[in-house]
């Protein structure tokens, strides 16, 4: 099996070695990450400016890698596209320090990754550890390497954002996002030049926190949260509204 890893915390992250080492020993590791950290960058490609690569070396080991001065999309599509020798049969991206819950997802660098590789037909895993201050990726590593012996049963368009509580789970649930947002999310400020800025940051608010169906309760609860993602953000409920709202326009 050959897997393709990468996060947005960057190639030198203790996440993303974490990762690296639970997966040698059952797979054909290589790692296409960023050279820094890239949190929050979304799906964001880069374009006009070239990208530079710096290969890695680890020794004792088969896996190969690869440090970019871009963005988590960057480093998949460049792994798929021009560094790997042959496809790999799951992306795997993370492990993120810190949660990627519920519309979180839409900023996520490391989310942002793994839906890189089911555009280009590869299976692929995100899995964070949703806590900052808890830093042992230990159990993270030894869930995914349990998990990716079964990834063999997963299709293209397969996407499976994993959230791991701190500490030790209390099992597992199947969930969806969650609805999130931010209070107190911008500080006014002014620079000793008397020019004002601000400084993003707020406090999460979960607005369906108390749903036992979606990630951000699970997670609250001490549970591992398991979700099936996909990049389509077609809103089908409202097709024939749509339609019916435009039907007049047809005599151009």
């Amino acid at each position: 099996m050959r897997i393709l890893i990468s996060n947005d915390d960057g190639i030198n992250a203790e996440g993303i070695i974490q990762l690296r080492k639970s997966l040698e020993d059952q797979a054909e590791v290589f790692v296409v990450a960023p050279d820094r950290e890239r949190s929050a960058t979304g799906h964001k490609i880069t374009m006009h400016r070239p990208l530079r690569v710096k290969e890695q070396s680890y020794p004792g080991t088969n896996s190969k890698g690869w440090a970019v001065d871009g963005t988590p999309s960057d480093c998949v599509k460049l792994g798929l596209e021009a560094l790997l020798p042959v496809p790999p049969d799951l992306v795997v991206a993370g492990i993120n320090l810190g949660p990627n819950l519920g519309t979180d997802v839409l900023y996520s660098g490391t989310v942002s990754a793994a839906i890189e590789g089911i555009i280009n037909d590869v299976p692929a895993i995100a899995i964070s550890l949703a806590s900052y201050e808890f830093q042992d990726f230990t159990y993270s590593g030894k869930f995914i390497k349990k998990l990716v012996t079964k990834c063999k049963e997963l299709h293209g368009g397969i996407l499976l954002n994993i959230n791991i509580p701190p500490g030790v789970p209390r099992g597992i649930r199947i969930t969806k996002l969650g609805n999130r947002r931010y209070t107190n999310v911008f500080y006014k400020r002014t620079d000793p030049r008397g020019g004002t800025y601000f400084w993003m940051a707020g406090e999460p608010f979960d607005v369906d926190g108390n749903d036992p169906d979606t990630d951000v309760w699970a997670v609250n609860e001490g549970f591992i949260s398991i979700t099936p993602v996909h990049y389509d953000l077609t809103n089908y409920t409202v097709l024939d509204d749509v339609k019916n709202l435009v039907k007049e326009f047809n005599t151009f």
